[in-house]
């Protein structure tokens, strides 16, 4: 009698060609890591902790799994000795444990690699911060993007102390209009080719006379897109761009009111983004400006990351997503200009394709040869000073283990000469906003998130101050400024 052949489960899988750009951009400058801080009201058990991270984090199977590259592609690996001790682990901080102190503790793990020889993730639950206690959570970039793996960290949660049947976190907050992104989705394999030709003919290809003629058959839109982002001139020398160290120093502000920056934004015709960056785009300046910058006439930029799926699709993992050239008018001294004239980027950029020739090269990157991929790195990371994320949160009180989510931060990692970070996050009615910098460009980021809250609130004055019956411009608000300074 014939006998089957037992099923040996598949120990090995392909990774992506954007995840493993990802994996491959990794410096002792800037390591691949999202690092994130969440901050709860009662101290939390490390035993229920590990208990939930057990049944829903390592739901996921990749998180069992460790990266493994190679000179012909990298791989996903079955961690064989996977320990959970390991990567869930008790901290203390030193001192008062005040939020100096656990800023000083995240700033030393976004400083530090994960250990490659195993899965590229850590949780580490602070004991005793501010009458409770803090987790601090590092993943590798080449699991996910930022959007999913806040997901993912959201998914831990319950919107009951005590999770029953009816305590899963409602999806509701994840609708977006999709139809964007599924247009996108269709076009992004399309892309990726087309980011292998880029990289086919070299960096330098865009001085090249053929590009038009190479280009042209790929279609007028996307030709355009190409074409402005590798034409882009690098970002002005400023004191936010310099060489890079290894160390990182993180911080964040008190959280700011939902509802009034909402306000300001129907105030000024324009997106709750909109005005979250126009506030961090002053506090930019009010630090540079304080340190003897001549910022005239000066506009820098930021990477944003644009997502390229329908965001319920994100628990999937992987990087689906691109990046798009936001200005930061750092030069301009009226507040509401800074917020017209990051509104006007904004709304070019929602009809643009600049995300997707992003993510099309960066596809071609993960294939790239190492040379390659460092000159396209540097090329493109010239191009801009800051990495900016905005990423919408549960509007509803949250739980962990039993324990209440009070606040919450995260930041992605910058890549190649880009040194700093910006992060909003929005949960339970609030806007949190955080920096992280490399220490020779900012050694004080709390200087810079402590006048996050004043630029808001100039904002919030002059929309105070304006007539409620018209949308308040530069020009009402030039009237307006010397009562507010």
């Amino acid at each position: 009698m014939a006998t089957s052949t037992p099923r040996i489960r598949k120990r090995r899988e392909a990774m992506s060609r954007v995840d493993t750009a990802w994996l491959r951009m990794e410096r002792p400058t800037n390591p691949m890591m999202i690092t994130g801080v969440l901050m709860f009201e009662q101290p939390m058990s490390l035993d229920r902790l590990r208990r939930v991270v057990k049944q829903r984090f390592l739901a996921y199977t990749r998180f069992r799994q460790k990266a493994v590259d190679t000179p012909t592609g990298a791989y996903w690996q079955d961690d064989e000795h996977f320990d959970l001790d390991w990567h869930v682990r008790l901290s203390a901080l030193p001192g008062k444990g005040d939020k100096k102190s656990l800023e000083r503790f995240v700033s030393q793990l976004a400083s530090s690699p994960l250990d490659k020889s195993k899965p590229l993730w850590q949780f580490h639950l602070v004991e005793r911060y501010d009458g409770g206690s803090a987790l601090i959570a590092r993943i590798h970039h080449s699991y996910a993007d930022g959007i999913a793996l806040v997901q993912v960290l959201l998914s831990l949660t319950d919107t009951k102390r005590e999770p029953g049947k009816d305590s899963d976190l409602s999806k509701a907050w994840l609708k977006q209009d999709g139809a964007n992104v599924a247009r996108r989705i269709g076009a992004m394999a399309r892309y990726g080719k087309l980011g292998g030709k880029v990289l086919e003919k070299g960096m330098e290809m865009y001085r090249d006379p053929s590009l038009a003629a190479m280009l042209a058959k790929e279609g007028g839109e996307i030709a355009r897109e190409l074409l402005y982002a590798l034409a882009l001139p690098d970002d002005p020398p400023s004191m936010l761009r310099g060489k890079l160290g290894i160390s990182k120093r993180v911080a964040w502000a008190p959280p700011l009111d939902l509802d009034e920056v909402k306000a300001v934004g129907r105030a000024c015709g324009c997106t709750v983004n909109d005005v979250l960056m126009a506030a961090a785009a002053g506090a930019l300046r009010d630090y540079m400006l304080e340190r003897g910058e001549d910022l005239e006439g000066v506009t820098l930029r930021a990477t944003v990351p644009v997502n390229l799926r329908p965001l319920e699709h994100a628990k999937k993992l992987g990087n689906h997503f691109g990046l798009v050239f936001l200005d930061l008018p750092v030069g301009q001294a009226n507040p509401i200009s800074r917020l017209e004239h990051i509104a006007e980027c904004m709304n070019q950029l929602k009809t643009s394709r600049q995300a997707i020739v992003a993510f099309g090269l960066l596809a071609a990157l993960g294939m790239a040869p190492a040379a390659m991929q460092g000159v396209a790195l540097e090329l493109f990371s010239r191009k801009a000073t800051a990495v900016a994320t905005n990423v919408p949160g549960p509007q509803q009180p949250l739980y962990l283990a039993g324990c209440t989510l009070r606040e919450m931060m995260f930041w992605v990692p910058q890549t190649g000469s880009i040194g700093i970070g910006i992060s909003i996050l929005s949960y339970n009615g609030r806007v949190h906003f955080g920096l992280i910098a490399d220490a020779k460009l900012i050694p004080d980021p709390d200087a810079v998130i402590r006048r996050f809250a004043p630029e808001f609130e100039k904002l919030l004055y002059l929309t105070l101050m304006g007539n409620w019956g018209y949308t308040l411009d530069s020009v009402a608000a030039e009237a307006l400024i010397p009562a507010a300074g």
